[in-house]
């Protein structure tokens, strides 16, 4: 694919990102807008939301490219993202972005988190983000790239920050005494774990096409 090697002279290469989440669509878009590669959310094709149904975060990740590549033929990027919480059998998993309920918000999502550790300290606050992403060149690709990353914290007492987006407000960033919601966008997108995996899965597709 090209677009992908610092300072070559090539056209644009357009992606569609499997979601319509606006904060996906930055922090994605700021690391593969400067290698010449354009990110449309799905919700400009009014692709309809693909069922969330396997078990595992790199399934789901892969149903969610196969059906925005199928829904406007360009090459997909999707991810499967949430946050594991060791104590609590690893919820809420891959039902993060509903563990309140199918209609919750992120404060409804917190706010059911931090009353399930309310009796929690040390070890029991721990906790990771993970990631899963897929990229596929058109919706049969039988060679789907894929990459995951995990970024590990701890689930503070209260929210603390206004940037970000989901938990990022009650998680602590290990080593750095902060919430991720206080993290500038560029500290976020070179140690989160959706940064983490989306330069892994160029690494990738850079060996594969032979480019840089």
């Amino acid at each position: 694919m090209a677009g992908l090697c610092q300072g070559a002279v090539v056209k644009p290469t357009e992606l569609v990102l499997a979601s319509g989440n606006r904060g996906k669509l930055r922090e994605i878009s700021g690391i593969l807008g400067p290698l010449g590669l354009v990110v449309h959310p799905q919700s400009d094709w009014n692709v309809p939301v693909a069922a969330e149904v396997a078990p595992t975060f790199i399934e789901n990740a892969l149903a969610k490219a196969r059906n925005a590549a199928r829904h406007t033929g360009l090459p997909s990027l999707a991810d499967d993202s949430g946050l594991v919480v060791p104590s609590l059998h690893g919820e809420p998993g891959i039902f993060s972005a509903r563990y309140a309920g199918e209609s919750a918000d992120d404060r409804s999502n917190m706010r059911k988190l931090l009353a399930a550790l309310e009796h929690q300290s040390g070890t029991g606050r721990q906790a990771y983000f993970y990631c899963a992403m897929v990229l596929l060149k058109t919706a049969d690709d039988p060679t789907p790239l894929m990459a995951t990353a995990c970024w590990h914290g701890e689930i503070l007492h209260s929210p603390r920050g206004d940037g970000g987006f989901g938990y990022d407000p009650i998680f602590g960033v290990r080593g750095w005494q902060c919430s991720a919601a206080e993290l500038d966008p560029e500290q976020k997108r070179r140690v989160s774990h959706r940064g983490l995996a989306l330069r892994e899965l160029v690494k990738q597709l850079r060996a594969r096409d032979g480019a840089c």
